[in-house]
């Protein structure tokens, strides 16, 4: 009896040993809270009848509880069970059924944003496709970029159409004369925004239901005679022909100005004189004459005059003012480096392709908004860098016919820098960095006092601001004799031109040069750069 009662107490053993092992062995299924020790506390008790004492528990550690955590999600991970992973509502509502995604050439998904970002370069992909061996591209491309291209829309240049648009509008309205004048250096969108101006003007008048404009456009230079302005003038305006009276035309626009006209309907005239210039040099009546016209009591004239002149304004404004004719006065500062930059962007933005490196388009910009700031001059350099371009393909296409076209056959910096040393360093741009000291100073002298309309000087009033400017810096000034001859010495090189007199001091002094070339020439020298701001 007792070695039975032995053996069952070994096989009750036995028993616990083996539940032991297999709960030992068992995959937790239970949650994080869950632990493997009470399983095997429970199992020894239910099988022993021993009952369960209660030992002090030991402090878990966060980085227990972060093991313990991990160890779970393991196991969940496991062949035994794979429960759904948890997002956010944002990456829900992205995955939703009604957000459409496109998969990629390997397949992947990609996010309704990516797919929006990849459309737009897939659209811009044909930008890329640019052949300069294509004749047709490369024709359009100079077209483009040619000054008599107008483009559809004027940039750089909102303000000044709106302060003339406004002034317009308000002659229009009121019936009234009035004079404006233009002015700005060459290349700043003058004459093309007048043209703008012009055609929004009569597309506004016909809005409002006013009568539309008798416009009549001059370029003084095309004149005979000064006084052929007011001929052309008579003989644009509808009304002009039917005046008789004086055989001058001035007379006879003088006579259709001052009387009272019939008609309630009658038009306003809007008389655009562009390169005015012309009429200052020549004959300063005839100016006084024009503007004079907006004074007559029935005058129906809108006068633009165009200027390169900046300061006619202030030259003429006490004889304008007591004629009782002053001009409202808009100014067309020369383009910025951004300004420029835009233009040449809008105007080839319009192409199927990219033709132009972006940094070389800004190396342009730069360098012309640091010399005049003259869009025109943007655009030959342009044309010029691309006329290298299409030599340089031309000359690899004859030594390989079968060679492919390369994407990087566009017009990249060094195609620029030839282009821009091509317009700007000319022989006479050799000539002034070669000079001397003192006659470098002489020729930056003579393009501060030559600009504006102001063509030529005395040799004293040139030899007073080279004097100034020698001063200002601390260098000893040469004196007058010594200051003539150096005058004369750049006389016979071509940069400056001397008239004769018997008196060395009353010797006009005129410039040969532009003053574009002596900025180019002088810039990279601190002292001649800022004597030329």
């Amino acid at each position: 009896m007792r070695f039975v009662l032995h053996f069952d107490s070994i096989s009750i053993s036995i028993s616990i040993s083996i539940s032991l092992l297999f709960y030992s062995t068992m995959p937790t299924i239970a949650g994080p809270s869950s632990s493997p020790h009470k399983h095997i506390v429970a199992a020894r008790s239910e099988n022993t009848g021993v009952p369960e004492v209660n030992t002090p528990r030991k402090r878990k550690l966060r980085s227990d509880s972060a093991a313990e955590v991990a160890s779970t999600a393991i196991v969940t991970e496991s062949s035994f069970a794979t429960p759904m992973k948890w997002k956010s509502p944002r990456r829900c509502a992205v995955s939703s059924p009604k957000t459409l995604k496109k998969e990629d050439s390997k397949g992947k998904l990609d996010s309704p944003v990516m797919s929006a970002v990849k459309d737009r370069f897939d659209c811009l992909d044909v930008k890329s496709k640019w052949n300069p061996r294509e004749d047709d591209q490369m024709k359009a491309v100079k077209e483009a970029l040619h000054v008599s291209k107008a483009p559809s829309t004027v940039v750089c240049r909102e303000d000044e159409q709106r302060r003339v648009l406004e002034f317009v509008k308000g002659c229009m309205e009121q019936k009234k004369a009035g004079s404006l004048y233009i002015c700005g250096c060459p290349g700043t969108g003058k004459s093309l925004s007048m043209e703008k101006i012009r055609q929004q003007a009569e597309d506004w008048a016909q809005q409002e239901g006013l009568p539309c404009l008798e416009t009549v456009s001059v370029n003084c230079t095309s004149l005979t005679k000064t006084t052929d302005i007011f001929s052309k003038i008579l003989g644009e305006s509808e009304t002009g022909k039917k005046v008789n009276g004086p055989s001058s035309p001035l007379q006879q626009l003088q006579v259709l100005f001052s009387q009272k006209q019939q008609s309630s309907s009658t038009k306003m005239m809007l008389i655009i004189a562009d390169e005015m210039d012309y009429l200052i040099t020549r004959d300063r009546g005839v100016l006084h004459e024009l503007f004079m016209l907006t004074t007559l009591p029935f005058s129906r004239c809108i006068l633009i005059g165009v200027a390169n002149a900046i300061d006619l304004a202030d030259r003429f404004l006490p004889k304008l003012k007591s004629l009782n004719c002053k001009p409202l006065v808009v100014t067309f500062r020369a383009y910025s480096m951004e300004q420029i930059l835009r233009i040449l962007q809008e105007r080839l933005v319009e192409l199927p392709y990219v033709a132009f490196q972006s940094k070389a388009l800004e190396l342009c910009a730069r360098k012309v908004s640091a010399a005049s700031g003259d869009m025109r001059k943007a655009l030959s350099v342009c044309r010029s860098a691309l006329e290298i371009l299409e030599t340089e393909v031309k000359g690899s296409t004859e030594q390989e016919p079968q060679s492919p076209v390369t994407e990087d056959q566009v017009v990249k910096m060094d195609h620029m820098v030839a282009a821009l040393s091509k317009t700007f360093k000319s022989p006479v741009v050799d000539t002034i960095q070669s000079l001397p000291q003192h006659q470098q100073i002489i020729v930056c002298s003579a393009a501060k006092a030559f600009r504006g309309s102001k063509k030529d000087r005395s040799i004293a009033e040139l030899n007073k601001l080279y004097t100034e400017i020698c001063k200002s810096s601390m260098i000893t000034p040469a004196g007058i004799t010594e200051f003539t001859n150096m005058c004369t010495v750049l006389n016979d090189q071509g940069i400056l031109k001397l008239s004769n007199a018997r008196d060395d001091k009353l010797k006009r002094v005129s410039l040969r040069v532009d003053e574009a070339d002596i900025t180019f020439a002088l810039k990279e020298i601190r002292f001649f750069r800022n004597c030329l701001l």
